[in-house]
């Protein structure tokens, strides 16, 4: 599902250059959850940017689905994400003016086909448990609800990879703990595959393999 050949990310100033990943080969089956951890600084974020098409390589290649988005436009790309790309951030992005079902339904909103996607956002809503919240706005909802919302929305598009960014990251452990359990079983469930940025040795140790990045570079791969 996801392929990763040569990727290299250099950011060059006027007095020196920072290489943030050098030279980094992965390939992720259909269906996998892979960890991605490391220190600090190892590039595991820049590597997830990348991935998810938000900002262009130096060098090397990424193929998602069959697809090489490596040197694809912007609005190429912007319908790539709407197609085959889930998010989860750690810090929710919900809009602040929308409830929570119309959260859920914007991917669909963006492409056009949130007529037909109600039935599926309460779905979603239900199997986070928010179903009876769906006209409350993010306000109105604790952290661990709106990043349950969040992985409602990141589902509804059915898309084959998801990838998500500290997503328990701004919870407590018992929040964190619940987040990560309904992503994984949402997981399952759709059969998608998914690459989660994490600093928790706990919640790596629950993916199917853990990749360990630093200075740019995969150390561990297991």
């Amino acid at each position: 599902m996801i392929q990763v050949s040569g990727l290299t990310k250099t950011i060059a100033t006027p007095t020196h250059r920072v290489d943030i990943l050098k030279g980094i080969d992965l390939e992720i089956p259909r269906g996998q959850f892979a960890a991605i951890m490391g220190p600090s600084g190892s590039g595991k974020s820049t590597l997830l940017g990348l991935l998810a098409g938000l900002d262009s390589p130096t060098s090397g290649h990424i193929v998602l689905d069959g697809e090489d988005i490596t040197g694809l436009e912007e609005d190429e790309l912007a319908l790539l994400r709407g197609r085959k790309i889930g998010f989860v951030f750690q810090s929710y992005h919900l809009i602040p003016t929308l409830t929570a079902e119309e959260n859920v339904l914007l991917p669909l909103e963006l492409s056009g086909h949130a007529a037909d996607g109600v039935e599926r956002a309460r779905e979603l809503l239900q199997s986070v448990g928010l179903l009876d919240r769906r006209d409350h706005y993010p306000v109105q909802l604790s952290g661990g609800e709106q990043q349950r919302v969040a992985l409602a929305r990141a589902f509804v598009v059915r898309p084959p990879i998801l990838l998500a960014d500290e997503p328990t990251g701004n919870l407590d452990t018992a929040n964190g703990q619940v987040v990560l359990e309904l992503l994984i079983t949402l997981n399952r469930r759709e059969g998608t595959t998914l690459v989660l940025v994490t600093h928790d040795q706990q919640v790596s140790e629950q993916a199917d393999r853990r990749i360990t990045l630093r200075d740019g570079r995969v150390v561990l791969d297991a």
